[in-house]
C-alpha cells in the first residue's frame, strides 16, 4: 500500500539531500512524524533560506554582506585561502591557526560527474585577485583527484592575470590523501598550513 501523499512528499523531500537513499528518507520521515520537536525543522529551514546569503566578496554563507570575516579589520587581507565549500571555512576557523581571508568556489572541478568550470565561482575570484592587494593565495582544496584538478584549474586562471607579485601555495601533503577538509583534526590542519608548498613565487621576493 502506498504512503499517503503528504508522507510520500516528505520522503521525496528527504531523498533530495546528498547521500540520502529511499530507506533513510523513510526513516527520517517517520521520525519527523513521531517526534514533536522535529517539526521545528521546517521553520529552521525556512529561516535559514530567508536570512542567509552569499558574501559578495568571498561567496561564503553569511547573514550579512560582506560577511563577518571579510569585514574584520584584524584579518590579513593580503592572504586569501581558496576552499571548495563553506563548511571548509568553518573547519579551518575551528583550527584557529589561519588569520587571512577566504574565497569559496562553491564546488570542485570534476567533469566526469558533471561539474565543469562554469559551475565554480572562478570569475569572481579572478576579478577579486586582479583588484585587491593579495600577495599570497592558498589553495586549500581537498587532497583528492577532484581537489587537485580544481587547484590546477584555479592556478591556470590566475596565470592569465600575469600578476608576478602574487605567490600561490598549496596546503602541504601532510593532509591524508582522499580526506575531506571538514573531517581533519586540528593538528593536521596546523601542520598543513605551516608546511604548505609554493606553486608560484612572487617575483623579486
Amino acid at each position: 500500500m502506498a504512503y499517503p501523499e503528504p508522507l510520500e512528499a516528505l520522503v521525496t523531500a528527504f531523498e533530495r539531500f546528498p547521500g540520502i537513499g529511499r530507506r533513510t528518507a523513510e526513516r527520517l520521515a517517520f521520525h519527523a512524524l513521531r517526534d514533536p520537536e522535529s517539526r521545528g525543522l521546517a521553520q529552521a529551514l525556512e529561516r535559514a533560506v530567508r536570512e542567509t546569503r552569499r558574501c559578495s566578496r568571498c561567496a561564503n554563507i553569511a547573514n550579512a554582506d560582506p560577511c563577518a570575516l571579510c569585514s574584520d579589520p584584524k584579518r590579513d587581507a593580503h592572504t586569501v585561502c581558496v576552499v571548495e565549500e563553506p563548511r571548509h571555512v568553518e573547519s579551518i576557523e575551528r583550527a584557529g591557526n589561519y588569520q587571512g581571508l577566504y574565497h569559496v568556489l562553491l564546488g570542485s572541478f570534476h567533469p566526469g560527474e558533471g561539474s565543469e568550470e562554469r559551475h565554480l565561482d572562478l570569475g569572481r575570484l579572478v576579478a577579486r585577485i586582479a583588484k585587491e592587494d593579495v600577495r599570497e593565495l592558498i589553495l586549500a582544496t581537498d587532497p583528492d583527484a577532484e581537489g587537485e584538478a580544481t587547484a590546477m584549474l584555479v592556478l591556470e586562471r590566475l596565470e592569465e592575470l600575469k600578476k608576478p607579485d602574487l605567490a600561490v601555495t598549496r596546503l602541504a601533503r601532510g593532509l591524508p590523501s582522499g580526506a575531506a577538509i571538514e573531517y581533519l583534526h586540528k593538528g593536521v590542519l596546523e601542520d598543513a598550513f605551516a608546511h604548505r608548498r609554493t606553486l608560484r613565487s612572487r617575483q623579486g621576493s
